[in-house]
């Protein structure tokens, strides 16, 4: 029988001080509100129209209003 090789397993360990844990926050805290203020600058340009909307007809020019009409649903018949 051939003899099996032992594997050694690699471990990797790191070690930070408490200043690098916070250097680390810090860096993490200041990343993440870029993406945020970054985030609401591109959606105010997105939802801004590009040029303001107009309504098509000048204040005090609508003289008589137009009736609602309802319309009653009615049941289809089978022929």
């Amino acid at each position: 029988m051939a003899t099996q090789k032992k594997r050694r397993k690699a471990k990797i360990k790191f070690e930070l001080s408490r200043t690098g844990i916070s250097s680390i926050g810090i860096v993490c805290f200041c990343v993440l509100l870029w993406m945020f203020l970054f985030g609401v600058w591109a959606g105010q340009s997105l939802l801004k129209p590009s040029e303001p909307v107009r309504a098509g007809f000048k204040a005090g020019s609508v003289q008589q209003e137009q009736p609602v009409i309802h319309l009653e649903e009615k049941k289809k018949v089978k022929p």
